[in-house]
């Protein structure tokens, strides 16, 4: 082919994606609606919905009123963080915090409960006693602990929850179906540890409870990581599917757990705009771009039909790219997919590719946010009280242009007088303090 007919075929596989990804704010609206509507179906009853709205059995948030010393537990992949907060009440607040992360032995992800659980207890303990050197509890109070568990489980109350299967390489097999707070609480007796697990939550859960405690405007926290979720304040008699009384606070937290939210307007809600895949798309239409045009060359195209082999933190850094010659998104192409020798039209074409699939995630992750907004009714109400969306993940810490995109889409949504009270936040390390300040509130 020559090289001019190369240029337009290459043309037409980037206006086909451009055409195909685009993301009119009539769509957005559409999107923004759908996930409202869903919402509100998961809370008429259990499984009414793509969006499981599981209640979270939390209807007390930290008010930064809290005092004490008090634990958290973060087990969400294959490393787990353990941390102790000093809250010194509304003056202080944080007084001071210690953590540890531990690396969990690759034998222990598929061996038993007893033994995951018990090597678990075994370095809180260790945790425990060296930062409880010369300090003493207030009078033999037991100590409180906030469990963040990132995987599927079925709760029932605040302080337990049946898991319902695994994720992330673990295959533990006997822990199906079995309370995970009792497995821990019991690995605790067995190592002496004087600790009572006092709420069981997830990430999402634990960014509201974190950004909460300094801000009580906050509605919502959304992770947008390695995957994507959300979790809100609702107001308890809004809830058709809830049994028994209300609690006093008259809230509950609900984790939405969002990622399988799909609706006319767009495929399953995850696969768009979470970290674990943007960079496996822009891979697929480099290997179409490659297929169809031949613009990298005759090169060998198995890295390119490698699943998930260019990984988002790799578009991130291209699409990032401001040298003159576009240099680093050169090194990337060469390093991780074998094409060498691109010309500098070839380089911009990469870059365009990442923003647009970029770009189009951003603007659906803003869409889901109206989502919230609309079903709380804070899109633009008369009253314009403040809202504000907490958000933690890597996505969103380190993609700098996702995350300028997310907020100016918000921005556009909900228009210039009702984005005046509403507020997106980076809430750093939600799920682990989270944890510990949701321990705090519920033992009040």
């Amino acid at each position: 082919m020559a090289a001019v007919e190369v240029e337009v075929e290459a043309e037409k596989v980037v206006a086909e994606l451009r055409e195909r990804c685009a993301t009119p704010a009539s769509l957005l609206w559409d999107v923004a609606a759908a996930m409202a509507g869903e919402m509100g179906a998961g809370l008429e009853k259990e499984g009414g919905s793509r969006v499981k709205m599981l209640l979270s059995y939390v209807d007390k948030l930290p008010t930064g009123r809290e005092e004490g010393l008090f634990y958290g537990l973060d087990l969400g992949g294959t490393n787990f963080r353990v941390l102790k907060v000093h809250l010194g009440g509304s003056k202080k607040h944080v007084v001071n915090s210690e953590s540890r992360e531990v690396s969990i032995p690759p034998h222990l992800m598929s061996g038993t409960s007893s033994e995951l659980f018990g090597f678990i207890a075994g370095e809180l303990g260790k945790f425990v006693a060296e930062e409880e050197e010369g300090t003493d509890m207030p009078n033999g109070k037991k100590k409180e602990l906030g469990f963040t568990f990132s995987f599927p489980v079925r709760q029932r109350s605040v302080a337990s929850g049946t898991l319902v299967k695994w994720t992330k390489a673990f295959s533990i097999d006997d822990a199906v179906g079995e309370d995970v707070v009792a497995e821990l609480q019991t690995a605790m007796v067995k190592q002496g540890l004087d600790m009572h697990v006092a709420a069981l939550i997830n990430d999402a859960v634990g960014t509201l409870a974190g950004a909460r405690y300094y801000d009580e405007d906050v509605v919502a926290g959304v992770i947008f990581g390695t995957g994507t979720n959300a979790a809100y304040v609702e107001k308890a008699n809004a809830i058709p599917k809830w049994e028994g009384e209300l609690p006093n606070s008259g809230d509950m937290v609900i984790n939405m757990e969002w990622g399988n939210f799909y609706s006319s307007h767009l495929p399953i809600y995850e696969k768009l705009t979470s970290g674990m895949y943007l960079g496996d798309i822009v891979r697929r239409v480099l290997l179409k771009l490659s297929l169809q045009s031949g613009i990298f060359g005759s090169i060998d195209n198995s890295k390119l039909k490698t699943r998930f082999h260019l990984r988002t933190p790799h578009i991130s850094a291209m699409h990032h790219d401001e040298t003159p010659d576009l240099k680093i998104v050169a090194e990337k192409l060469h390093q991780i997919l074998e094409i060498t020798h691109t010309s500098l039209e070839t380089r911009k074409m990469v870059v365009e590719i990442c923003d647009i699939v970029a770009r189009r995630a951003a603007r659906l992750a803003a869409a889901g946010v109206a989502g919230i907004l609309m079903k709380l009714g804070r899109n633009g109400g008369i009253d314009n009280q403040r809202s504000v969306i907490a958000i933690d993940g890597g996505l969103f810490e380190h993609y700098t242009k996702f995350r300028e995109c997310l907020e100016s889409t918000l921005g556009e949504l909900l228009g210039e007088e009702a984005s005046k009270s509403v507020a997106v936040k980076h809430a750093n390390d939600g799920s682990g303090i989270g944890a510990a300040l949701i321990a705090a509130s519920q033992s009040r």
